[in-house]
């Protein structure tokens, strides 16, 4: 039972990293007309580091689709590390509200990492 939510909530995470990859290429999804101030400042900020995006989006891209899969999962989780870092920094920064969403993306990330533990080992040892 444990093996089918991880997959379920995998493909999930996955699918929402690849939205999110696309979405920095394509631009079909608007931001929100809500969006704070200093968001819009920070994002402005971002937008003029001409590479930054675009890079950010193929790690999302290529790491949401590794994370889909559980054999590939456990480099998925890697790839997508430190977006995460960065999605969990700026929430805490300059976006609190998004909180709810950055801390169960962020359980979920730990999660597979706690669950491919074994995988990482050789890298430290």
């Amino acid at each position: 039972m444990k093996k089918k939510i991880l997959f379920v909530v995998s493909l999930l995470f996955g699918l929402m990293f690849i939205n999110a990859g696309l979405n920095k290429f394509l631009n079909y999804m608007p931001p929100p007309k809500d969006m704070p101030a200093n968001m819009m400042e920070v994002m402005g900020a971002i937008m003029k580091i001409t590479w930054l995006m675009p890079l950010v989006g193929v790690a999302e891209i290529v790491g949401g689709i590794l994370f889909i899969f559980p054999k590939t999962r456990a480099l998925g989780a890697l790839i997508i590390l430190p977006v995460m870092v960065g999605i969990v920094l700026t929430t805490i920064t300059v976006a609190p509200s998004g909180m709810p969403i950055t801390l169960a993306l962020s359980a979920i990330l730990i999660w597979v990492i706690i669950e491919n533990r074994e995988k990482y080992l050789p890298m430290i040892s």
